[in-house]
């Protein structure tokens, strides 16, 4: 899951500079988890814009705001509102997926955080960097490079203090979680082995990934 964080209102509001008519578009799914972007925050921002004078036109809450078609149809029912801006309340690639379809600006209610496991309602936790070379095969299914603070890959840099991360304390030394879970699963010997270090000199921003291609 896409874990967003709500955005200091005066920081909402000085994007909205000058803004009188305004939209506003939700998410279903990770902003509503997060209480950032469902519709009870939907119908709180509302109430907020309209406390500071602009008129919302209209609202609207797709199911999927990363999902390209799902928004492009569900904009639809603001197409002739009048808004003079959007105000986004999901993840970055929600508000770039909204962009994508509408001619007016678009301003992000949220900061987008991480992906994150979902510890329990209103708890998240950090798990996935998205690097796109996965080491979790050999790291006990506990990444290294989001879960350590230095994201070492061939071991703990050796100031941890009982189990906790020098950086912060308050988490747990990825390298000695790697360790526990490696000896539980009896695949020890898989700390011996030198793994590369993590480098994006291979990797091209942005990605894409085409199902529909055929394959060769």
């Amino acid at each position: 899951m896409i874990i967003t964080q709500k955005k200091p209102a005066e920081e909402l509001l000085d994007m909205l500079e000058g803004v009188k008519k305004v939209a506003i578009v939700g998410c279903r799914q990770c902003a509503a988890a997060c209480q950032t972007g469902g519709e009870p925050e939907v119908e709180a921002m509302k109430a907020f814009l309209e406390e500071q004078g602009m008129e919302v036109v209209g609202t609207v809450l797709p199911d999927e705001c990363c999902h390209k078609l799902l928004v492009k149809r569900d904009l639809k029912a603001l197409k002739d509102a009048g808004a003079e801006a959007v105000v986004g309340m999901s993840c970055g690639d929600g508000v770039q997926t909204v962009a994508d379809n509408v001619s007016i600006p678009v301003y992000p209610a949220n900061n987008t955080m991480f992906l994150g496991q979902i510890e329990r309602v209103g708890m998240f936790n950090e798990y996935c960097r998205m690097c796109g070379d996965c080491v979790l095969g050999s790291t006990g299914g506990v990444c290294p490079v989001t879960r350590c603070a230095k994201s070492l890959v061939n071991g703990p840099c050796g100031g941890q203090k009982n189990g906790k991360c020098e950086v912060n304390p308050e988490n747990e030394c990825a390298w000695i979680l790697i360790y526990k879970r490696l000896e539980a699963t009896g695949q020890l010997d898989k700390l011996s082995k030198t793994r590369p270090d993590k480098s994006h000199g291979d990797t091209a921003w942005p990605r894409h990934i085409n199902l529909r291609e055929k394959k060769s």
